[in-house]
């Protein structure tokens, strides 16, 4: 295998990057309900402090006849160019926590030389964990919260959170070969799969964005702001609401989604630790809360934060 250093270009020096930070990844291509990974991945390069790290060679890793690049056609000229893109960032959430952000496309081409690269990164820059998201669809009901699969070392995250575990073949992606070479060494990593309602799979679900980023935070601690995606979240529930409410077809195809939903789980009681009375994770904003309320206890109690 040809040396994988070869496959980016360092854009920051890794003795400038902090060690032992978590590593996030999300890449878009294959299967993601919902438009998850792309919204996720948009919002947190959009609302978060954010520096490149290294930069992937395109012309090494993407099928540009798959994913075609967009052009700006101006009356009689091109415009503005714009190439796909696939990066590490070195990124701060919503309290100033710092972690690794490995997003963009998924590769096309060399899937174990991008894993040995991810590898190397993981080794050099002494991460702490990885955690990744992709979102499928399933004959699951809007109406109730988003379920997730996981998979990985994370054991107490899995036994905690993941609604179902089965026994079954599945196309792989970049990231699942990733995981897999990160267990073999031992390296602590998680995956989220999100289980999408079928019949909105091909659409932007912002609610899939919250559950993703929710997960994340589970496993990492990092906190996100959520506002805007929760709102445009209701908004959108709003809409399918009237929808399914108009159309009497769509209507029983809900609810008998809603009596097989509501059979499993009780048939499969799932209760995290992680979740409320109601079963859903606390938003990142009442996380964001809880933590701000436990540093005004400490100031008060030893004095000025140091």
């Amino acid at each position: 295998m040809q040396n994988p250093a070869g496959l980016y270009d360092l854009i920051t020096d890794l003795a400038e990057v902090p060690t032992g930070l978590p590593l996030v990844a999300a890449l878009t291509g294959f299967a993601d309900a919902g438009g998850a990974v792309s919204q996720l991945s948009e919002y947190l390069l959009d609302t978060l402090e954010h520096t490149s790290v290294a930069e992937f060679n395109n012309d090494e890793l993407l099928d540009y006849r798959a994913r075609r690049p967009t052009i700006y056609f101006d009356q009689d000229h091109i415009a503005d160019y714009t190439p796909s893109s696939l990066g590490l960032y070195l990124a701060h959430d919503e309290i100033g926590q710092q972690f690794l952000l490995l997003t963009g496309y998924e590769p096309d081409f060399q899937w174990e030389r991008f894993t040995a690269a991810v590898l190397e990164f993981i080794d050099r820059l002494q991460v702490r964990s990885t955690t990744w998201v992709h979102a499928i669809p399933m004959p699951v009901p809007h109406t109730r919260p988003i379920s997730v699969t996981l998979s990985g070392n994370r054991a107490d995250l899995i036994e905690s959170m993941s609604i179902w575990k089965p026994r079954t073949q599945a196309p792989a992606n970049a990231l699942h070969l990733v995981e897999y070479r990160l267990q073999e060494v031992g390296h602590p990593v998680v995956g989220f799969v999100l289980l999408i309602p079928h019949y909105l799979a091909d659409t932007e679900f912002p609610i899939a964005a919250v559950t993703a980023l929710e997960s994340v935070s589970a496993a990492t601690g990092l906190i996100f702001p959520t506002d805007s995606l929760r709102e445009s979240g209701r908004e959108f529930l709003a809409k399918i609401d009237d929808q399914v409410a108009n159309n009497p077809e769509l209507a029983k195809l809900v609810a008998t989604l809603e009596e097989r939903h509501d059979s499993y789980l009780q048939d499969n009681p799932l209760r995290s630790p992680l979740t409320d009375i109601d079963g859903e994770l606390p938003s990142a904003d009442a996380i964001a809360a809880e933590l701000q309320n436990f540093l005004a206890m400490r100031r008060d109690d030893d004095g000025p934060a140091i």
